[in-house]
């Protein structure tokens, strides 16, 4: 199977949590949650880097895909899918340090649900 659960468990979460937050998503967020999380399965499943780091690290990544999908979708195709240009320390409108200490929290039971994954799947 691979990276094919972490990956639809990724998209399939990070939608939701869209959906709750801001009630609407789009599908480029879908693509965006399955990588992120099969970036933490990875971390998670095969590093031996202790909690904190990997969470560091999974806040990090996230951050960079939200930037690097933000400028693509956003400023590229100009779809609007998010704006963070209102919040402080703002870098392009598309991300800021407030989100980034929401991903590196959020990495927290995501690496729980990691490891879960692995132990049914893997």
């Amino acid at each position: 199977m691979g990276l094919v659960i972490p990956f639809i468990t990724g998209g399939i979460i990070y939608g939701l949590v869209e959906l709750i937050y801001r009630r609407r998503t789009h599908w480029t967020m879908i693509i965006t949650g399955g990588f992120c999380f099969s970036f933490l399965y990875l971390l998670g499943t095969k590093s031996d880097l202790g909690l904190f780091a990997r969470c560091v690290l999974g806040a990090l990544f996230i951050t960079a895909a939200e930037y690097t999908v933000g400028c693509i979708v956003n400023l590229r195709f100009r779809l609007n899918v998010w704006d963070y240009s209102g919040n402080k320390y703002n870098i392009s409108g598309q991300i800021c340090p407030m989100f980034m200490l929401y991903w590196f929290l959020l990495c927290f039971p995501a690496m729980g649900l990691v490891r879960l994954i692995e132990f049914y799947v893997g």
